[in-house]
């Protein structure tokens, strides 16, 4: 199908990567610049409570970020950004940004993103793996265990041949 002038993109790099939620036409492997995944969103429903809050992916300030670039027709544009609010912005601890991609076939694409607000109260900043993995084994919310969240994340990154080592730390600790 050809990309038309209104199409869009969408740059996931954690749940979304796996659950996107919504249709669209092409996915590509992308690379996010000044950005990199980081487990730095205490979570407060979803994956913990406010009593005990989980850890969840955030798009942080530095590196950069391999992920997955979801192309959604123009005519889907406004329904895809309606749910993509309502999924990300409940508490808003993400900001919605345009970030330029680099595909993996090469292509540049500008595409809506979430990147977390250092400024939010709910942002848990640099964690230390173990720390971070002590967090997860004992947090559940809403959608489930945190640790199941963030193991299917790493299983979704495997297939996707994305090396993400800290989170791999993480992993392999919740693992002993």
């Amino acid at each position: 199908m050809a990309a038309d002038m209104d199409d869009f993109w969408v740059f996931g790099y954690g749940s979304l990567m796996w659950n996107p939620g919504f249709d669209f036409v092409e996915r590509h492997a992308a690379r996010a610049f000044g950005y990199r995944r980081a487990l730095c969103v205490r979570s407060y429903v979803h994956r913990g409570t406010p009593e005990h809050p989980g850890l969840v992916l955030g798009l942080d300030q530095g590196g950069s970020c391999l992920g997955a670039a979801f192309r959604v027709t123009g005519d889907d544009k406004a329904a895809v950004l309606d749910y993509l609010r309502a999924r990300e912005l409940v508490t808003h601890v993400y900001k919605e940004r345009s970030l330029t991609l680099l595909l993996g076939d090469g292509r540049r694409v500008d595409a809506t993103g979430y990147v977390v607000d250092r400024a939010h109260e709910q942002y848990a900043g640099a964690i230390a793996a173990e720390e971070a993995a002590r967090i997860v084994a004992t947090s559940s919310g809403r959608s489930g265990h945190n640790r199941d969240y963030v193991l299917n994340t790493l299983d979704h990154l495997r297939e996707m041949r994305i090396r993400d080592r800290w989170l791999e730390q993480v992993g392999r600790l919740l693992s002993v």
